[in-house]
């Protein structure tokens, strides 16, 4: 006889007394977004400026958001991305990547990478973050126009 086969299974529900398990806030709350949800709005907010300002040059500019950078270290302490270019110990906050080919043959959009983490550890609060992801799109945009930032930003 198969013991395990025959085991009656109790509901999951309302262990300990403690109640049932669910949802805090119901998902229609902001409060209910996760960290990430909360950064890829902020980024989104962030971008309508430039791009209402520059949307006909930025038709081919992709926008991605990352956790962090992959990065490493060689051994002689030197930084390398991901594809092999070498930079400085700094830990980067975006990062704007030029069209080209990818592994496949397949040509690639131009993108920028927002890194979530490395921009939320350097801001203070809330609006410290949301000044820091608009300052820091603003260079990356500039730089893929090669235009000046204060440009970009609309200042000059």
């Amino acid at each position: 006889m198969v013991r395990s086969a025959q085991r009656r299974r109790r509901p999951r529900r309302d262990r300990h007394g403690r109640g049932l398990r669910g949802l805090l806030y119901p998902s229609d709350l902001p409060a209910a977004r996760s960290r990430a949800e909360r950064f890829d709005a902020l980024v989104l907010e962030a971008l309508e400026p430039i791009e209402a300002r520059w949307r006909t040059e930025l038709t081919d500019l992709d926008v991605a958001v990352d956790d962090v950078p992959d990065l490493r270290l060689n051994a002689d302490q030197t930084v390398i991305w991901e594809d092999g270019v070498l930079e400085d110990r700094d830990v980067p906050l975006a990062r704007l990547v030029p069209a080209g080919v990818d592994r496949r043959g397949q040509p690639t959009r131009a993108r920028i990478v927002v890194y979530r983490r490395p921009l939320e550890v350097r801001a203070r609060d809330g609006a410290d973050l949301a000044d820091l992801v608009h300052d820091v799109l603003v260079e990356q945009v500039a730089a893929y126009l090669g235009l000046d930032p204060d440009v970009v930003e609309g200042d000059g």
